[in-house]
């Protein structure tokens, strides 16, 4: 399907942000997957989990809200004139992830990453959804940013990557991240 321009600007960020993670994650080894720099911390493993997670729980709210939608008596057609807005700013502070995207320790990490690719393949029917309806018009609250609408919810997840992005690779720069395996520095 060919997207209108806004719709696939979106697409080619959320590809561009899983590249960059999937580049990162690439060679590790099982062992690389499960070291925590510390107790409280998460795992490479437990990141990509988590990203999985997050991006499977954005996927089931774009069928909520669209079949929500349509059971309100319909859904209304995407603008011509449409642009994605910015998300809000984010609140000051650390945030913690709310327990529903809580990754899981010790998953196999081919699994893991098998999983997120499959993830992605499933994203692309929602985010063709987008293309077909006026996402500003379907409106689910975040627990940090507020209301947000449904294009807004992938463009988060694009920012999310980027967000893992960064702990993927400070968690590899630890002194005692395990140097076996293909993983880079």
């Amino acid at each position: 399907m060919t997207l209108p321009r806004a719709i696939q600007a979106l697409w080619d960020d959320l590809e561009a942000a899983r590249a960059d993670v999937m580049r990162e994650v690439a060679g590790l080894s099982q062992r690389q997957a499960d070291w925590k720099p510390a107790e409280k911390e998460w795992s490479a493993g437990e990141v990509i989990n988590h990203l999985t997670i997050a991006e499977i729980a954005t996927g089931k709210l774009t069928t909520k809200l669209t079949r929500e939608g349509e059971a309100a008596g319909g859904l209304a057609p995407y603008p011509a004139s449409f642009a994605i807005r910015p998300l809000p700013p984010w609140p000051p502070g650390p945030g913690e992830a709310p327990p529903v995207v809580w990754p899981e320790h010790g998953k196999p990490i081919t699994e893991l990453i098998t999983t997120m690719k499959v993830t992605r393949e499933r994203s692309r029917a929602s985010v063709e959804k987008l293309a077909t309806l006026d996402p500003q018009r379907l409106i689910f609250k975040h627990f940090r940013l507020g209301d947000l609408d449904l294009a807004q919810w992938w463009l988060l997840q694009a920012q999310h990557d980027r967000i893992h992005l960064g702990q993927l690779r400070d968690i590899k720069r630890q002194p005692g991240f395990p140097r076996d395996g293909a993983a880079r520095t």
